[in-house]
């Protein structure tokens, strides 16, 4: 039988990459959890999950290189989107919480680690339900955290920016008082084509392709210079102009 994208074969060496791998980051979870728990025990904002997922982009053997500046409050990151392993390079870099369907909500420890690093879960299908995900959001802002929205909705290969969906950025219309924007661009360089998430593949295959590939790559995260999305005319003005800067890098 053939290897196939859906049912790989891996080397002996590639198989006992992928359980190191998963080991350590088993180990580093264990190891941050108890500090978390003392610092929510004391109603005071934990770093540490902000520690563990920037443990987990190293394991997995990402090099992580910024370029530019990043913000650390009221910020609205508007980034691409490449893989899984976007969310521990901007969170282990800044602490940024995230926007992800609620369909993540429901897998086994994934979920619940998202919920430890204050993911918002929006469902884009309940319209029902859409101010109070807006006001959901809003309250996060006011609350100082920074959040990160993949506005291309979906991953890309890296070779191109997708167009970007406006509706994702009704937190922003109008925006919050002294909110401001900055674009991000993601890079994994050379090692694009293993890291990239494309096409149907599952999700559980390409995090073992993943954490099976040889050595380490340099993850380049370049913060664009922000801007203050009220000078513009909507969600779909604040969406053109973010895209524009990143097509511009």
């Amino acid at each position: 039988m053939t290897a196939t994208s859906a049912n790989p074969r891996y080397s002996l060496a590639a198989n006992f990459r992928f359980a190191t791998r998963l080991a350590g980051i088993a180990l580093a979870l264990i190891l941050a959890l108890p500090f978390h728990g003392l610092w929510r025990l004391f109603r005071l904002s934990s770093p540490w999950p902000m520690y563990f997922l920037a443990a987990v982009a190293w394991i997995i053997g990402a090099r992580r290189h910024t370029i530019g500046r990043s913000l650390t409050r009221d910020v609205v990151f508007l980034s691409n989107h490449l893989s899984w392993l976007d969310i521990p390079l901007l969170a282990g870099r800044n602490g940024t919480a995230f926007v992800a369907k609620s369909d993540l909500e429901k897998v086994p420890v994934i979920g619940w680690l998202c919920g430890l690093n204050r993911t918002l879960f929006v469902d884009r299908t309940a319209r029902m339900s859409i101010a109070d995900q807006i006001a959901e959001l809003r309250d996060a802002l006011a609350e100082v955290w920074s959040i990160t929205i993949f506005a291309e909705g979906t991953t890309g290969d890296g070779q191109t920016l997708l167009p970007f969906k406006p509706a994702l950025l009704a937190v922003l219309d109008p925006p919050p008082p002294g909110v401001r924007v900055q674009p991000v661009l993601i890079d994994y360089g050379t090692a694009m084509a293993d890291i990239a998430w494309l096409g149907d593949e599952p999700g559980a295959v390409n995090a073992r392709r993943v954490l099976s590939r040889r050595g380490t790559f340099t993850a380049t995260l370049t913060f664009l210079e922000p801007f203050d999305p009220a000078g513009l005319a909507g969600r779909k003005a604040v969406a053109a102009e973010a895209r524009a800067r990143m097509l511009a890098a």
